[in-house]
């Protein structure tokens, strides 16, 4: 390893500023600031795709068997804690206070499935869930499932996966992760006797469906680049080996998996790409029976499927239903021809999601980026809305496994209002709240915070909303720090949630804002479409524009503006500061997408084959010049960047540790100025981060100190 001449920038602190809980460092500790930043060794090497030759001198990087790889990550860890020593004390006190807020001896609100009042509970003091159940009523004597806490002792990671309940609610099916690379395996548990039984399946995705026998489940298994490809059935009792290969999905940009309908009567497998999907099914009670396929697969014909009674119910884009429809069919005649509509398309309306009860049916819908829950009396078609009132907010169709229900449960959060799990009379038209997420901080009062909804004008007439909130205390103005958020990408909306973390940041004086960029659906499936292949570049420049219309409203300034985005939000923050480098004071960037062309021309790398529709294939010039004129690692530039904090997890399935740390070596290379560049590789964990409740708590403290390490720095 070369040494730079990288030196830390060292302050003092007013003790009366937001952040005076960063401790002064003593005189060995600010001698050791000045250790430099470790620099990787270059190796050329030359990858021509389409006569163009790109020279990547840290691909060798992409070897974690390889003990100088290792040494490197670990050398930049070092790096990262010496460069933030002095916030360590700033870290625990925001750990402890994050973690005060919650409610350790918590639960959630009971739900009733199959004569069974199931409830997940926390303890105090414990890291993971207790599943527990009790049986015909609430107050019957629990039967404690699964304690995770006991089953995580000894691993540095452990995840829970899918719990799936037999028929006669005797066998519980399970799955584990202690590598945090979604590899999971199923084993089972013999619920009367407690006993684990001996089968084991490797190498699935987490989830299975139990048949109607009590004995057969169905569960979903990924190839060598971890695309769930295919479904298989097991008989209880039986060695892995002789599972059967009910179903392979040979189409490398398709994923499967399989799942039971809501009425019990069918297990299904859908199959889907970015704009395709294709269902099969076969009655629950036969599970050795042959699959009929619903719809053969089309090209951009997507649908997703529901039973109820004689019918399916579909939620489709057929006939150019860009923002979705409802249609039914017969289960004896499935194909697209039988379907008719149920609920027509609407152009000002995307259709989310949809719920089908004996009496109504449930629809979650988004106008003009806001949740609407629209219910209808199949009897005579009586329409309900459930209100909501504040500007900015999220609300979704909750668990209702019960047709014959006529309340509805869904739930409802706000930048300022904790996550609220509620039920709706469909009869009576009336809410109320089953719970709502406690916050054990004294000082916290929903009326302290002010939340809104800005449209900025993006750079080609559109206009993008920004959700924003901020202490009533906090005032606008060019010194006011501002933490921006975003994604956009996969047509996922990052909605204005309650997050009890945030309060730190927003309790010293930072607004949070999310700008609802294109690449998400927010304003329906249009915005996802402006913002993927060959018009990606509109979610860079809309977020762009966002910052630019905040600085220009006097919300903040480029001195005192932040963005932070994770995996494709981790790719956005790449391109936004090879864009504009001086437009951000800082960037945190959560394992981040950042070398999109070599990544998508490996089609052995998880994900990529199935990611085509989304990027574009690179084997195909077009997309290749596209993506290669955005990708963040290739744009790196002789340039001066802002403040990067980049983090990763050895074990990422998603975005492999290689991106982020090729990332930081090459901006490490090439930034021409002093501002801060750390790389934190969490060496236990993948995409996802630490497991628990709390131990991922120290990776937001981490964040949020860097974050106040830098605006201090600029004071």
């Amino acid at each position: 390893m070369r040494v730079c001449n990288f030196l830390i920038v060292l302050f003092i602190l007013n003790p009366y500023s937001m952040n005076a809980q960063i401790n002064k460092s003593s005189t060995t500790e600010k001698e050791n600031l000045t250790t430099a930043a470790p620099v990787a060794k270059k190796i050329a090497k030359e990858i021509t795709t389409h006569n163009d030759t790109r020279i990547d001198n840290y691909y060798w990087l992409n070897d974690k068997e390889n003990k100088e790889v290792i040494s490197y990550l670990n050398e930049e860890n070092t790096y990262t804690k010496t460069v933030l020593l002095e916030t360590e004390k700033f870290q625990e006190k925001l750990f402890l206070e994050m973690k005060s807020r919650i409610k350790e001896d918590d639960q959630s609100v009971p739900y009733k499935l199959n004569g069974y009042w199931y409830i997940t509970k926390y303890k105090k003091g414990n890291e993971y869930a207790i599943h527990t159940r009790r049986k015909e009523t609430i107050k019957a004597k629990e039967e404690i499932l699964f304690d995770v806490n006991k089953m995580a002792e000894g691993f540095k990671y452990y995840t829970l996966g899918g719990i799936s309940i037999s028929f006669n609610n005797e066998i519980a099916a399970f799955s584990v992760d202690t590598v945090s690379r979604r590899q999971y395996t199923i084993q089972f548990k013999d619920l009367i006797t407690g006993e684990i039984l001996k089968d084991k399946i490797e190498n699935t995705t987490g989830g299975c469906v139990w048949a109607n026998d009590n004995k057969t489940i169905f569960y979903t298994k990924k190839d060598k680049t971890l695309r769930a490809a295919y479904i298989y059935k097991h008989t209880l009792g039986t060695n892995e080996k002789e599972d059967q290969l009910v179903y392979e999905e040979k189409d490398e940009t398709f994923g499967c998996g399989v799942f039971k309908s809501k009425s019990k009567e069918y297990i299904m497998i859908a199959s889907s790409s970015t704009n395709s999907d294709e269902y099969r099914f076969i009655p629950a009670n036969e599970p050795n029976a042959k699959w009929k396929v619903i719809q053969p697969r089309e090209k951009d014909l997507e649908y997703e499927v529901a039973h109820y009674k004689d019918h399916f119910y579909i939620r489709t884009n057929k006939d150019k239903a860009t923002n979705f429809k409802i249609m039914k069919t017969s289960v004896l005649k499935t194909e697209k021809e039988n379907w008719t509509d149920l609920v027509p398309h609407r152009k000002e309306i995307y259709l989310e999601d949809f719920e089908i009860f004996s009496n109504y049916l449930v629809l979650e819908e988004r106008k003009n980026g806001l949740i609407e829950i629209k219910i209808t009396r199949w009897e005579n078609e009586a329409v309900n809305f459930i209100e909501f009132k504040e500007e900015t907010y999220v609300a979704s169709i909750g668990l209702n496994p019960d047709f014959d229900s006529n309340t509805l449960r869904y739930s409802y959060s706000s930048l300022t209002t904790p996550s609220s799990t509620l039920e709706y009379d469909m009869e009576k038209h009336t809410s109320k709240t089953l719970k709502q997420q406690e916050v054990l901080d004294s000082s916290f009062k929903p009326k302290n915070y002010i939340s809104e909804r800005l449209w900025a004008n993006a750079r080609d007439g559109k206009k993008v909303a920004i959700s924003i909130v901020r202490h009533k205390d906090t005032k606008l103005s060019k010194d006011t720090p501002l933490l921006q958020y975003g994604y956009g990408s996969y047509g996922i909306t990052v909605d204005p949630s309650f997050s009890s973390t945030r309060l730190s940041l927003l309790n010293r004086g930072f607004i949070f804002a999310i700008a609802h960029i294109r690449g998400g659906e927010y304003l329906g499936r249009e915005w996802y479409e402006e913002g993927k292949l060959l018009k990606k570049k509109n979610t860079f420049f809309d977020f762009i524009d966002a910052s630019k219309f905040l600085i220009e409203n006097n919300y903040t300034s480029s001195n005192h503006l932040y963005a932070m985005g994770g995996s494709a939000g981790g790719l956005l923050m790449g391109a936004i500061i090879n864009m504009e480098p001086e437009l951000y004071n800082g960037i945190v960037a959560s394992v981040p997408f950042v070398d999109v062309v070599t990544t998508m021309l490996d089609e052995e790398i998880p994900l990529t084959t199935g990611e085509f529709d989304e990027w574009g294939n690179p084997k195909e010039k077009v997309y290749y010049d596209y993506m290669k004129s955005y990708s963040p690692y290739d744009n790196v530039e002789k340039k001066a960047y802002p403040n990067i904090l980049i983090t990763t997890g050895l074990h990422d399935s998603q975005v492999q540790y290689w991106e982020p740390a090729k990332w930081t070596a090459k901006l490490r290379e090439l930034k021409t100025n002093n501002k801060l560049l750390l790389l934190h590789t969490n060496m236990d964990t993948g995409h996802g981060g630490a497991s628990g409740r709390f131990e991922s708590l120290k990776e937001i403290a981490m964040e949020y100190a860097f974050l106040f390490l830098i605006e201090e720095i600029k004071k």
